[in-house]
């Protein structure tokens, strides 16, 4: 299937600033991060659920309803360009829960970005309105908040200024755990927000698709589970390409993960890439969900077949 890309960002483009999941638990990370956007550009609004301090649950921002009615305006009010994601937690699948779709226009995509819990939210919009999105950091988190000279808010923010010169990303610390060459979709995001999604109708199947998983705060008996429930998922991994497998940190001993990753996607015939700077405590590059690409798993790059957003519009 071939998603909608949506268009770049041009400075002076109002973009809307929301959670799905958990509250922001800093809130001076919060105006510095909107501080680091301005500083490029860009025009933050702060919609209602960043401000809730948890207010039905600790580890919500708001009831579902507050979360679920600031996305749809995010996603259907024309005055937002895009929608970043303060934080990330846990609530997404909640939120999706209460959302209708049919009030969005599938064919006016927008730039989304987010990682983590949101990983529940970009699958659902390659689902539900067929669009590109960015699984990238986040306004009140680490690499974002910290200024606009961090990497990982000047990766994101090149992607969305100047597409046309993000070809590729390279991984020069990333170890081929399976040669080879691949070509489809770029898919994925964190691991235990894919497999829990499996069985609603928002999960997206990962046939010729280059499929991204990384986690973090997993003790490894709980993160073999959701890998071994990737595998075993019905039809799930059927015809997937290719694997990239990023961050797995704080999920135990680091050796026992890599023997894991080996174990339970060294037999699938595909191109396996592991260890690649894309997710929870790295210096993170921003990965696309839902572009066409071509993995190297011997030069440990991704290549993009198209270019990820289309040029600004007007």
């Amino acid at each position: 299937m071939t998603l909608l890309r949506p268009p770049a960002l041009r400075p002076g483009d109002t973009v809307a600033v929301i959670c799905a999941s958990s509250p922001v638990d800093n809130q001076e990370h919060l105006e510095s991060g909107l501080a680091a956007m301005r500083s490029v550009g860009l025009v933050p609004e702060v919609f209602g659920s960043p401000r809730d301090a948890g207010s039905v649950y600790d580890y919500l921002a708001g009831d579902d309803t507050l979360r679920a009615g600031d996305l749809t305006r995010a996603l259907t009010d024309p005055a937002y360009a895009g929608v970043f994601l303060a934080c990330g937690g846990y609530g997404a699948q909640r939120t999706l829960e209460l959302v209708d779709w049919s009030r969005v226009d599938p064919l006016r995509p927008k730039v989304v970005v987010g990682y983590s819990d949101v990983t529940a939210l970009l699958e659902a919009l390659a689902t539900k309105l067929g669009w590109v999105s960015l699984f990238g950091p986040m306004v009140a988190c680490g690499g974002f908040w910290q200024g606009p000279e961090e990497y990982d808010f000047t990766q994101l923010m090149k992607l969305l200024y100047t597409p046309a010169d993000v070809k590729e990303l390279s991984f020069p610390g990333a170890r081929t755990l399976v040669p080879g060459v691949a070509e489809g979709t770029t898919l994925g995001g964190t691991a235990s927000l894919i497999a829990a999604s499996f069985g609603t109708d928002t999960s997206y199947p990962a046939k010729d698709a280059i499929l991204f998983l990384e986690d973090v705060d997993e003790f490894p008996f709980r993160m073999d589970r959701i890998l071994t429930q990737i595998r075993r998922a019905k039809s799930y991994l059927d015809g997937v390409a290719g694997i990239i497998l990023g961050t797995f940190t704080e999920c135990g001993d680091p050796a026992h993960i890599d023997r894991m990753l080996d174990e339970r996607f060294g037999d699938l015939g595909v191109p396996v890439l592991a260890g690649v700077n894309i997710g929870h405590n790295t210096r993170m590059q921003t990965f696309p969900v839902g572009v066409r690409a071509r993995l190297d798993a011997d030069g440990a790059r991704l290549t993009f077949l198209d270019q990820v957003l289309t040029d600004p519009e007007g």
